[in-house]
C-alpha cells in the first residue's frame, strides 16, 4: 500500500514537472538539453559495456596457452549462449537480436518508441555473448541501448514522434561515439545508417550527443585512439592504383559477407526448436573458434597486431603455432579467417547470442587489407606496399561496403586509429568498395530486412512519407455491406440509410465477393416491379483491385495509379475490412510531409 501511494505521488509530481516544462521551455530549446543528457548517459553505458566485455573475456582467457590449441574454446561459446538464452527467456522475455534493424523499424513503423527494457537488455546480453567468445561486436547492442535511452527519455517528457526520432538518433550517435571515441563517426552513423536527415534542426542535437558521449569516453579511458597505429611508411601517389584495386576487392568481400550472412539467417529461421538453434549454432561457432582463435570475441587484438606489423601472432593459441614463420601458411590462415568470420558471426546470433556486425566488418576489413598487401609484396617483390597502411584502409573499405556508409567508415577509421595521414586513400577505398557492392546490393546489411517488407525509412522524402503512413490508419469502415442473396428492395432500403455510393458485397463468413455501385443500379432502383426479381448477384461488380491490410503504402499507391481508382476495398486474407480512398491518402500524405519536413 505504501509503495502504491509513493508511486502515485511521484506520478502526480512528474505530471506537474512535464506540464511546467511545456509551459516555460520550447521543445526546440529543451531538445538541446536532452541531447546533452542523452550523450552523458549513453557515454557511460558504452563504457560499462566495454568494461563488462573485457572483464569477462579477460577472466576466461588469461590462463590460456599461446603455443598450443586450447580446448576451452569449444566450451566457452556454448556456455555464453546458454546463459544469454536463460536471460532473454526468463528476464527480458523478448527478442533483442539485430539491434540496429530494430531501431530502424522503430523509426519507420513504431513512431520511434522503444521499450524500457531495451535500455539494459542488449547491454547485459551482449557482454555475456562477446565475453564468452561470441564472434560478434558490441556496437550494434550499444546503438540499440543508446536509441532506447533517447526514446524513453523523450517519451517521459511527452515529446512528439519527430522529436523522439531525433533523440533516438542522438542516443545511437552517442553510443557509437562513446564506444569508439569517435564523435564525427557517431553523427555520421545516424545520417547514413539510421538515415535521419541532416537539417538545421537535427545537426546541433546530434553533434552535442556525439561529442558528449566521446568526452565521457576520453575522461574514463584517456585521450588515446581505440587502435594503436603509427604510420611509419608514408602513402605515395604511386600506390594509388593498389588502393583502387583494394577498394574493388573490399567491395566484393562486402558482398560475400552480406550474402553469406543472409543465407545463414534464412537457415536458422527454418529451425523452429530453440534448443536445436542453440546446438547447431553453438557447435558451428565453437569449432570455428577452436580452429581459428582470432574469431573469438570482437577480434580487436588481431587488428592491433596487424596494425603493429606483428602478423605472426595471429596463429597464437592454435595447432599451427609452429608454422608462424611460414609466409604462405600465414596467408592461407588469414584467408580462412576472412571466409569463416561471417559464419561464426551468423552462428552466434542464430544460436541466440546478442551482438552486431559492426566489429566483424572491421575485423574482416583489416584482414583483407593486410592479406591484399601481404600477397602482392611476396608475389611481386618490388611493390613495397605497407601492410600496416593497407590493414587500416581495408577496415574502412569493408565497413563502407557492408553498411553502405562510406563517410562514416572513413571518419570512424581515422578517429579510431589516428590515421588522418591516410585520408586520401581512405576516401578512395571506401568509395570504390561502396560503389562496387551497390551494383549488386542496393541495401545495407541492416536495411535489407526492412526493405524487403517495405518498412524502411529513407532519405527520399516521397518514400519516407509513404513508409510512415499505415493502411490500417487510413481505412474507412463506415460502408454498409450487402449480401449476395439480397433482392433489390433490401438493397434500396440500405441505400436509403447510407450516405455512401459504394457498398461491399460480403458472404456469411465476411469474405469480400464484389461491390455494388450506386451509379450502376440508379436506372433500376426506382422500378418496384423489379424489387423481388433482381438480386445482388445480378448487378454487383468486381473491384478493379484489392488492398491487403499489411501492404506497404508504396505498393498501394502503385495499385491506385495502375487502376485509376479512387476507392479500393481493403481485405485481410480475403475478409472485408473497409475501403481506402485516394483522397484520404493524399490528405494524410500532405499532413505527414509537412510534419516530416518541418524544421
Amino acid at each position: 500500500m505504501a509503495y502504491k501511494e509513493t508511486h502515485n505521488a511521484f506520478t502526480r509530481w512528474w505530471v506537474e514537472v512535464v506540464s511546467w516544462r511545456e509551459r516555460h521551455i520550447k521543445e526546440k530549446n529543451f531538445l538541446i538539453i536532452l541531447a546533452l543528457v542523452v550523450g552523458v548517459v549513453c557515454g557511460f553505458a558504452a563504457q560499462l559495456l566495454k568494461y563488462l566485455i573485457h572483464l569477462i573475456s579477460g577472466f576466461l582467457t588469461a590462463h590460456l596457452s599461446t603455443t598450443t590449441a586450447n580446448y576451452l574454446y569449444l566450451v566457452y561459446p556454448m556456455v555464453g549462449i546458454f546463459l544469454v538464452t536463460l536471460f532473454l527467456q526468463f528476464v527480458v522475455k523478448d527478442n533483442i537480436s539485430h539491434g540496429v534493424t530494430k531501431v530502424l523499424y522503430a523509426i519507420s513503423r513504431n513512431k520511434s518508441r522503444l521499450k524500457k527494457r531495451n535500455m539494459y537488455a542488449s547491454l547485459v546480453a551482449s557482454s555475456i555473448t562477446i565475453g564468452f567468445g561470441g564472434s560478434v561486436g558490441a556496437e550494434g547492442p550499444i546503438v540499440f541501448t543508446g536509441a532506447a535511452i533517447g526514446s524513453n527519455i523523450g517519451q517521459a517528457f511527452r515529446l512528439s514522434s519527430r522529436t523522439l526520432m531525433l533523440l533516438v538518433g542522438c542516443g545511437a550517435a552517442a553510443g557509437i561515439a562513446g564506444i569508439f571515441r569517435a564523435p564525427i563517426a557517431g553523427m555520421l552513423f545516424t545520417l547514413e545508417v539510421l538515415m535521419i536527415d541532416l537539417t538545421g534542426a537535427t545537426v546541433m542535437p546530434l553533434l552535442i550527443s556525439s561529442i558528449t558521449g566521446a568526452t565521457v569516453a576520453y575522461l574514463l579511458e584517456g585521450y588515446n585512439a581505440e587502435f594503436f597505429f603509427s604510420q611509419s611508411e608514408p602513402f605515395s601517389v604511386s600506390k594509388i592504383p593498389y588502393a583502387l584495386l583494394l577498394g574493388i576487392f573490399c567491395g566484393f568481400i562486402s558482398l560475400y559477407f552480406t550474402r553469406a550472412m543472409f543465407m545463414m539467417e534464412k537457415m536458422f529461421s527454418r529451425i523452429e526448436k530453440r534448443y536445436q538453434k542453440i546446438l547447431i549454432g553453438g557447435v558451428i561457432m565453437a569449432v570455428l573458434i577452436f580452429v581459428l582463435p582470432p574469431l573469438y570475441g570482437e577480434g580487436y587484438e588481431a587488428i592491433n597486431n596487424l596494425l603493429d606489423g606483428d602478423y605472426s601472432k595471429i596463429v597464437d593459441g592454435t595447432f599451427f603455432y609452429v608454422d608462424r614463420d611460414n609466409i604462405w601458411f600465414i596467408a592461407c590462415f588469414i584467408g580462412a579467417i576472412i571466409l569463416t568470420k561471417v559464419f561464426a558471426t551468423s552462428a552466434t546470433n542464430g544460436a541466440g547470442g546478442v551482438g552486431g556486425t559492426f566489429a566483424p566488418s572491421l575485423f574482416v576489413g583489416a584482414l583483407c587489407g593486410f592479406l591484399f598487401a601481404f600477397v602482392l609484396n611476396h608475389l611481386f617483390g618490388g611493390v613495397g606496399i605497407s601492410t600496416k597502411n593497407f590493414t587500416l584502409l581495408g577496415m574502412a573499405g569493408v565497413m563502407s561496403g557492408v553498411m553502405h556508409a562510406p563517410l562514416m567508415a572513413i571518419f570512424l577509421t581515422a578517429e579510431m586509429t589516428g590515421g588522418y595521414g591516410l585520408f586520401l586513400p581512405l576516401l578512395i577505398v571506401s568509395l570504390l568498395s561502396y560503389m562496387t557492392i551497390r551494383m549488386f546490393e542496393p541495401y545495407s546489411i541492416y536495411t535489407m530486412r526492412l526493405a524487403q517488407k517495405g518498412e524502411l525509412l529513407t532519405h527520399e522524402k516521397d518514400k519516407a512519407v509513404l513508409t510512415l503512413l499505415k493502411i490500417d490508419n487510413l481505412v474507412e469502415r463506415d460502408f454498409k455491406s450487402v449480401r449476395p442473396e439480397m433482392n433489390l428492395k433490401e438493397v434500396v432500403d440500405i441505400i436509403a440509410t447510407s450516405n455512401r455510393n459504394l457498398f461491399p458485397v460480403v458472404d456469411g463468413e465476411g469474405m469480400l465477393i464484389g461491390t455494388v455501385l450506386l451509379d450502376d443500379i440508379r436506372n433500376i432502383m426506382f422500378r418496384p416491379d423489379l424489387y423481388k426479381k433482381m438480386h445482388v448477384t445480378r448487378f454487383m461488380s468486381m473491384p478493379p483491385a484489392r488492398i491487403e491490410i499489411n501492404q506497404p503504402m508504396e505498393e498501394v499507391m502503385r495499385i491506385f495509379d495502375k487502376t485509376n481508382a479512387w476507392n479500393l476495398p481493403v481485405v485481410d486474407n480475403g475478409k472485408y475490412v473497409g475501403f481506402v480512398s485516394k483522397s484520404k491518402i493524399f490528405n494524410s500524405y500532405r499532413r505527414v510531409l509537412r510534419h516530416y519536413c518541418d524544421e
